[in-house]
Order: C-alpha cells, then sequence, then structure tokens
C-alpha cells in the first residue's frame, strides 16, 4: 500500500525545492508533524533556546547568505516570542520565512480556550510582514510558499509569516514538491534614467548616499562615483558599499551635522535604496538639501515620502545604477570631486569633533579591526560602542558590519551572529554586545556551544544601560532602572561551556580573539569600560 506523505512532511521537501538548507526553531506539540520530514528533506534543523534566538539567526542567516531565513514556530507563545526579530527583520529589509502552526481549522477565530490558542494569529504579525496569511489547504500552503518567495525576489524583501493549522498539517499531500519561477524586480524606466544621468553629468558637487537596499550594488556604485567624482555616504545597513578606504568615501556619518552640511552643499544627490529615516539622521524632520534629488528605490512609497523628488527610478538598484553609468558614457563627466583633498578633509573635521568616550571606542575597534581578518564580520548590538562603530569602524567591503538599525532591538547581536556564521563557516565572526542587552540572548551560548562554532563574543560591560542613563543625566531626570546589578559574565558563559578571556590590553584583546577564531566552540572575551588599559 502506497503511504501517501503529510502536509507537513511535503512542506519541507517543498522548502528544500526552494533553496532552504536549514531551518531555525523550536519543536513544540504542535509542529510535530513539520518535524517529520525535515532529515529525509536535506534540511539542517539548528534548535535554538527561545524563539527569540530563532528569528535573530535567521535574519542574521539571510544577511550574510543573500537567501530568506527560515523559522519553524509554534502557534501562539511561539509566534508572539518571535515577534521581535520578525519586525527587526521588517525594518531592516531582511527576507526571513516564518512558519507556523495554529489552532484546526474549525477552531479558528472561535475562541474555546484551545493549547496555544490566538483568535486571529495572523493579525498579530501583519504589521510586521509583507503579508501573514493562513494555509487552510496543502494546495494554498504551496501557493502561498510560492507568493513569499517571489516578494523575497522582486519586492522590498520583508518577511513572509504563514500559519497553518494543525489538521493542515496532518492532511494527506500526493502533489509532487515543486519550485515556482519566481519574477525578478522591474527594469527601471529608461527616460528616467537618462533624466538622471543629465542632472549627475552636469552636477559639479555630486553626492551619492547608499542605504541597505544598495548592497547588492556596491561596485557599480563605486563605478558610477569615480565616473562623476560624487562623495559616497553609506548609512548604517550599506557600511561597506565604498570602502572605507576609497578617497570618495566618507565614513557612515549621515547622522552627524558636519556631515549633513555637507550633504546641504551639494547640487545633486543620488539616494539609492534608503528610507532616509529616523535612525539614519538623528535630526527633527527631513535631511536639508540644497540641491536635486535623485531617489532609486523598490519600494514606491519610499520614493514620495517626505521628500520632493525631481527623478524617482522604481527598480533594483544594481540594474539601476549600471543603467545610469551607461548613459553618462564612457567618459562619465569631467566635474565632482575628483580632487579628493576636500573629502579627507571632511573625514578629519568629522572625527576631530570625538568625544573621550568615543576615542576610548575607538582603541577598542581598531584593535578588532586589525585582529579581523578582512572577510570577518562583526554582528553589533545596541550598544554605546557600537553607536560608535557604525560611523568608524573601517570595512572593506558590505556584509561586515551587521546592525540592527531601523527596529533598533537590544539582543540582536549574539542569535544573529549565529545564524551569519552558519551561513558562511569560513568567515571569522565577531557578536559585539553590551552588558544590558547580552541578558536578552544570553541563553543562546548553549546553541553555539552545541553547534561548536568558533564566535567570539565581545561584551563591553559598563554595568548600566548607559546611553539611557546618559540621557536621563542630560535632561535631570532621576537614573532610575538603568545600573542594575551584573551577574559574573565569565562564570556564566563557563558553566554553558563557552571559552572565556578577560584581556589586560589591547595586545592581549587582539591575541584572544585570534584564539576565539582558531577554537572549537564559542568564546566570550570581557572589556570593561573602566580597564585602565584604556586612553
Amino acid at each position: 500500500m502506497t503511504i501517501v506523505p503529510s502536509c507537513g512532511t511535503q512542506l519541507m521537501h517543498l522548502l528544500r525545492a526552494y533553496g532552504v538548507d536549514t531551518v531555525f526553531g523550536m519543536p513544540g506539540v504542535h509542529t510535530l508533524e513539520a518535524y517529520r520530514g525535515i532529515e529525509a528533506a536535506g534540511i539542517r534543523h539548528v534548535g535554538v533556546r527561545h524563539e527569540q534566538g530563532a528569528g535573530f539567526m535567521a535574519d542574521g542567516y539571510a544577511r550574510i547568505s543573500g537567501k530568506p531565513g527560515v523559522c519553524l514556530l509554534i502557534s501562539g507563545p511561539g509566534v508572539t516570542n518571535a515577534a521581535t526579530p520578525i519586525g527587526q527583520a521588517y525594518s531592516d529589509s531582511q527576507p526571513m520565512l516564518v512558519l507556523s502552526s495554529v489552532a484546526a481549522t474549525e477552531d479558528l477565530g472561535m475562541g474555546r480556550g484551545r493549547l496555544h490558542e490566538i483568535t486571529d494569529q495572523a493579525r498579530v504579525t501583519e504589521p510586521l510582514t509583507a503579508f501573514s496569511a493562513v494555509a487552510h489547504s496543502p494546495a494554498q500552503l504551496r501557493e502561498l510558499v510560492a507568493r513569499a518567495f517571489a516578494v523575497f525576489a522582486s519586492q522590498r524583501p520583508r518577511p513572509v509569516h504563514i500559519s497553518i493549522p494543525l489538521d493542515v498539517l496532518k492532511m494527506p499531500d500526493p502533489a509532487a514538491p515543486r519550485r515556482r519561477q519566481v519574477p525578478a524586480a522591474a527594469r527601471p524606466d529608461p527616460a528616467a534614467v537618462e533624466a538622471a544621468a543629465g542632472l549627475l553629468r552636469d552636477a559639479r558637487r555630486p553626492l551619492i548616499i547608499a542605504g541597505g537596499g544598495s548592497i547588492g550594488a556596491a561596485a557599480e556604485i563605486v563605478a558610477l562615483a569615480e565616473a562623476i567624482g560624487a562623495a559616497v555616504i553609506p548609512t548604517i545597513a550599506a557600511k561597506g558599499v565604498i570602502p572605507d578606504a576609497h578617497p570618495l568615501a566618507l565614513e557612515a556619518t549621515l547622522e552627524r551635522p558636519l556631515t549633513q552640511a555637507f550633504v546641504e552643499a551639494a547640487d545633486v544627490v543620488l539616494a539609492i535604496g534608503t528610507e532616509l529615516a529616523e535612525p539614519d539622521l538623528w535630526r527633527d524632520g527631513p535631511l536639508a538639501l540644497g540641491g536635486r534629488l535623485i531617489r532609486i528605490d523598490l519600494d514606491p512609497a519610499a520614493l514620495t515620502r517626505d521628500y520632493d523628488v525631481d527623478v524617482p527610478i522604481l527598480g533594483n538598484a544594481q540594474s539601476a545604477v549600471a543603467m545610469i553609468r551607461a548613459a553618462l558614457g564612457p567618459t562619465g563627466a569631467g566635474h565632482g570631486f575628483h580632487g579628493t583633498a576636500e573629502i579627507a578633509a571632511q573625514r578629519a573635521r568629522e572625527r576631530a569633533t570625538l568625544t573621550p568616550l568615543e576615542r576610548k571606542h575607538l582603541a577598542v575597534l581598531d584593535a578588532l579591526r586589525r585582529a579581523l581578518p578582512p572577510e570577518g564580520v562583526v554582528f553589533a548590538d545596541m550598544t554605546q560602542i557600537t553607536y560608535t562603530g557604525y560611523c568608524y569602524y573601517p570595512c572593506p567591503a558590505p556584509k561586515r558590519w551587521i546592525f540592527p538599525a531601523g527596529y533598533g532591538t537590544l539582543g540582536f547581536a549574539l542569535p544573529a551572529a549565529i545564524g551569519g556564521q552558519l551561513a558562511a563557516p569560513e568567515r571569522p565572526t565577531v557578536a559585539l554586545v553590551g552588558d544590558g542587552g547580552f541578558l536578552f540572548t544570553l541563553q543562546e551560548l548553549g546553541t553555539a556551544v552545541e553547534l561548536k562554532l568558533p564566535l567570539a563574543i565581545v561584551l563591553w560591560n559598563n554595568d548600566s544601560l548607559a546611553q539611557i542613563r546618559d540621557g536621563m543625566t542630560a535632561r535631570g531626570i532621576p537614573t532610575i532602572g538603568v545600573n542594575q546589578r551584573n551577574p559574573d559574565y565569565l562564570k556564566l558563559a563557563e558553566a554553558f561551556g563557552c571559552r572565556t578571556a578577560r584581556p589586560d590590553g589591547l595586545a592581549a584583546f587582539e591575541h584572544s580573539l585570534a584564539e576565539a577564531f582558531a577554537a572549537e566552540g564559542p568564546t566570550v572575551i570581557e572589556l570593561r569600560e573602566d580597564a585602565s588599559f584604556l586612553p
């Protein structure tokens, strides 16, 4: 007798057909049927200690691999536990496929008090996703998975959540899993491209602002900048799109007044794949522009939001920038910052404004840069040293500094670094965390130990939520709830099975990093802000 596989089993084979090789999750009573097919489909399952960890790992995996990260979660608390990383991926435009169980079809919306019940689970994640839907049959599930991968390939790549009722997971599904062809992003309008080229051809102070949506166009952006002599400012999400050592590159200092004044002096600004949002600018209101504005984006709403745009270009950044460069002709243009002394002077002026605390951060960040090979990657959490780092840590290429800029959640770095390391095990990987944020997802040390990942986890410890504490002090507010009592982090790490280090100097810190990258398992390296060896 032929045994017909279940929908849950076939789902795993369907994911494999779409190129999925890794799924992050925690088994639960409601997802058992989905686990039946994982091994047979040739998919690696990464077991986490908390569903929030699954979401952040999928995010980190997506950022490094360029493929959608996939989570498998139970209904109810599994979904709500993962809501924060889903929100982070949404804010930072990362492709994430969240698959979860949900109450049986006859129980949907009935409020019967079933285990893990949410009366309308899809609405919980709807504001955090490109779409959130319930698959009422195996055929619907195949349709929704195809739709998700179409979104990832052709639109702004945001998370998708598909809920699968318990009875649907168990249904027989004889259909052979098959990948559908997905559409490419729309080709930019040639007339808009020609108009943009015309503005850039005549510009005398052209400037490119490269956002997270420009990462795939790094080579094209550098070629365009060199052709027209454009200064390039990456946002936090685009660090490395132009190497920091390039003479046309400004550092990721768009939030700082001197850089904003430099932008205002440009006669043409080309903004690529960026919302120019509050976490990019940290100012009241939009960025002041003294010249014409060209915008390139996959999201139509971004092309009209907040700014009067002279030339909006809807489409993929790589295609659009390449088409603009071709429209300029073989010589590009004769204007712009081809003499780069002004850009070097601008960078020097910015660095001259650093505070003593920021200079202390830079001493550590420079040591980290020396110890980390060029292909190495830093996953940064929300903490003061990383706020200095996203401006001034040198990156030679994209995907070398990963920071939760938009949603700004604590606890991102450790699980995201685990996902990133799994996506590219040959790349040395660092999680740079503060003492407050470390506690949000510290339990995922267990996952890193279990996987024997050579992660370097650099803990910057100042025994406080220092950024909030300093903000309270500046406003004359009592410092309530920001001077927490911390555990002995190194003993805690050792209890998980981690290696540990507390360097007594910057040279020792670099040595600890080198040892961590060669270890069989993670290493927690603690640096105290009040260490005597720091300037």
